[in-house]
């Protein structure tokens, strides 16, 4: 988040370094491949932090003998994204509970959260599309580190092989074969999904009608007969430790919550880029819902993340 102060720093080091907007010019784009290739804004923000580190690490002619700076940083961040990956699943191993990424809202609800500011500078903010949503994201969680940065950069930031290849240190080909694999399980995973934001937002909203009312017979009408239900609390909050299967079995859970949780809000709010739920108690958010809506209405999946960790951009 960058604080007003900052801005007039940052204004003021430009007076001094005339290529600094042009470095810092990038900042977005480094923020939205990193959130894209590990699924979580704070390990982003570092990504984006420790790139930038390395840049002012070297001397003033270094940085000029760079052809292109723009193309520098995202090769660096990207090497450092393909690391974090390829330690993440030992670090998963010893995560309590379900892992789930890191939800955002949209930019207009985007909250200062701990820095205080009213708003957040736009370089901030991660774009919000298709490749972004919760269901994207989780697809990306079952794919290699390879396979994962390769289909980023090319399919969604539209780099050519030739430079996904430098950057994953494989042969262009094989790159191609990379971001084709995680192509075939991104269609594999959402051949019956419906990715239209209306549709989705009126079977949301109906369920959290149905949650309200205690009504389960509303709710098994919502649910796939296969739906899953996952819960990240990552030893933070209380959470179910294993995914919930079966439309019964989740509806039942959900009326035993609304029955003895606390009193709170169920808020309908965009959760990466498609229409979601909130549940906010005392003034602060401590559950985010994200959906993904088969083309017959129903609910396939619902992931709830409470980790208070993964909540920061949401918080008042």
């Amino acid at each position: 988040m960058t604080t007003p102060w900052e801005q007039s720093q940052r204004q003021a080091d430009e007076q001094h370094d005339p290529g600094l907007g042009t470095i810092m010019s990038e900042r977005r784009q480094l923020l939205n491949l990193a959130y894209r290739m590990l699924g979580s804004l704070a390990d982003a923000e570092d990504v984006v932090q420790e790139t930038y580190t390395r840049w002012y690490a070297m001397s003033r002619a270094e940085q000029k003998a760079v052809e292109s700076p723009g193309a520098w940083l995202t090769k660096v961040a990207s090497r450092i994204c393909l690391n974090l990956l390829g330690s993440a699943r030992s670090r998963r191993e010893t995560y309590v509970g379900e892992w789930i990424p890191e939800p955002l809202p949209d930019p207009a609800e985007w909250i200062a959260g701990a820095s205080g500011c009213a708003g957040v500078d736009p370089a901030d903010r991660i774009t919000l599309d298709e490749s972004v949503t919760m269901a994207f994201l989780v697809v990306f969680e079952s794919m290699t580190p390879a396979e994962r940065v390769a289909f980023v950069l090319h399919d969604v930031f539209r780099y050519p092989f030739a430079e996904v290849a430098e950057i994953v240190g494989r042969s262009p080909a094989a790159c191609r074969q990379l971001a084709s694999s995680a192509r075939r399980r991104i269609a594999a995973a959402r051949a019956e999904a419906s990715p239209d934001a209306a549709r989705q937002a009126s079977v949301v909203r109906q369920f959290k009608a149905a949650w309200e009312a205690q009504d389960i017979e509303a709710l098994l009408r919502l649910l796939d007969p296969g739906a899953t239900a996952i819960s990240d609390g990552g030893g933070r909050a209380i959470a179910h430790l294993l995914p919930i299967e079966g439309a019964e079995q989740i509806a039942h859970l959900y009326l035993t919550i609304a029955r003895f949780a606390p009193p709170r809000t169920i808020l309908e709010r965009t959760v990466n880029g498609l229409p979601g739920l909130v549940v906010e108690s005392e003034g602060r958010i401590e559950t985010v819902f994200a959906f993904e809506v088969a083309e017959d209405d129903r609910i396939m999946h619902i992931w709830a993340v409470r980790n208070p960790d993964k909540l920061r951009p949401w918080q008042l």
